[in-house]
């Protein structure tokens, strides 16, 4: 039987199972600096530590619960990671350098069932929910990664916007929120880290009530419900007139700023009529959200869908400008290097696929 990640534990479930193993609360946060701040990779590692402690935590818990399969570089810098899990199923992350920091994007699925038909990373159905442990393992492959460069550089910026929907995974996103935010460990800022969803309207109310203090980004893609159904499932059973009241709650009980994720598919969505029609449906809300437009990297599997053009893009951005609505375009990152999310897990497993055709052999998505 597998053994559980030691990243899987916040620091007051550590403290508390500690407790209960019969050891001292301090031992706790002294585990806690090993693992965050000097980042260790081996329980032996702790140098100093009490030895019935490290024993105790050698028989349950272990720091790898995954392993490097694909690693891509692009020119800019960026670098996808593709990891095996344990039970041999993909999963990917990208360590994308910004002007602000290095950033990287997580995944909270393996594998996704929300449906939005542009979309790599839903190619595949969803298999499982990833643990706390396995997304906070992603950031901290990513800084050994950069720990073994040895250039003094830290994940400043975290955006849960990688395989799977986060709010479909909850109590594993919550935990993973807690403990990479903990100032006695990463110490990510709450104002480094989004959370992106497709909109599950009870969750976005009930991320409003738990107070992570982090940002939140909405997948809307549509300004009405016709256009939105069309490209995303998700909306047949949370159309638009029960998204907006959750943002509402959400920015009510905040007052945190959102971010309205907006991929601009050639001549689907990126006319004139639809940067109005969304001006109106933002309405007053305009103080507290900005529409963020997403160049769309085009998916073999998706061939209906096209990047819209360049002055397309303008114009869009440029409408909604002049209606007051606050907008920005996203920088894009790995563009040489499968850059739509999912692209790399789904080649590499029919590549896989097609080996195991050939010898007869049984693999894992």
């Amino acid at each position: 039987m597998n053994k559980e990640s030691i990243y899987g534990l916040t620091l007051e479930q550590l403290t508390a199972w500690l407790l209960e193993h019969g050891h001292k609360k301090s031992r706790a946060s002294a585990v806690w600096e090993w693992l965050y701040r000097k980042r260790i990779t081996s329980f032996g590692d702790m140098d100093g530590m009490n030895q019935d402690c490290v024993k105790l935590l050698e028989e349950h818990f272990v720091f790898q619960t995954m392993e490097e399969h694909v690693k891509q570089e692009s020119a800019d810098g960026t670098v996808k990671f593709l990891f095996r899990l344990q039970d041999g199923n993909l999963i990917e992350t990208v360590l994308m350098r910004q002007k602000y920091g290095l950033s990287v994007c997580v995944t909270t699925q393996v594998g996704c069932n929300i449906g939005c038909s542009f979309c790599a990373s839903g190619l595949l159905a969803k298999s499982r929910d990833l643990t706390s442990g396995e997304i906070v393992e992603q950031i901290m492959k990513v800084q050994h990664y950069l720990d073994l460069a040895g250039l003094g550089q830290k994940v400043s910026h975290v955006v849960v916007m990688g395989i799977g929907e986060p709010f479909d995974n909850f109590r594993h996103l919550l935990n993973f929120l807690t403990t990479i935010k903990d100032h006695k460990g990463l110490a990510i800022a709450g104002k480094g880290i989004t959370v992106s969803t497709s909109g599950l309207a009870d969750k976005i109310r009930e991320f409003a009530d738990a107070n992570m203090q982090v940002n939140l980004a909405i997948s809307l893609h549509a300004p009405n419900n016709a256009l939105r159904t069309q490209i995303m499932k998700i909306n047949r059973a949370i159309p638009i007139e029960k998204l907006m009241p959750a943002i509402d709650y959400y920015l009510e009980k905040t007052n945190r700023r959102i971010t309205l994720e907006y991929i601009l598919l050639k001549d689907i969505n990126d006319r004139e009529e639809h940067a109005l029609e969304l001006a109106e449906l933002i309405g007053d809300r305009r103080q507290l959200a900005n529409v963020n437009l997403i160049p769309y990297n085009p998916v073999d599997e998706h061939s209906q869908y096209q990047r819209s053009e360049r002055e397309s893009v303008r114009a869009f951005f440029d409408t909604l400008k002049k209606q007051g609505v606050s907008v920005s375009t996203r920088l894009e990152h790995g563009v040489d290097i499968d850059a739509a999310c999912g692209q790399l897990r789904s080649k590499q497993i029919k590549k896989t696929k097609g080996k195991a055709a050939e010898t007869g052999t049984a693999i894992v998505g």
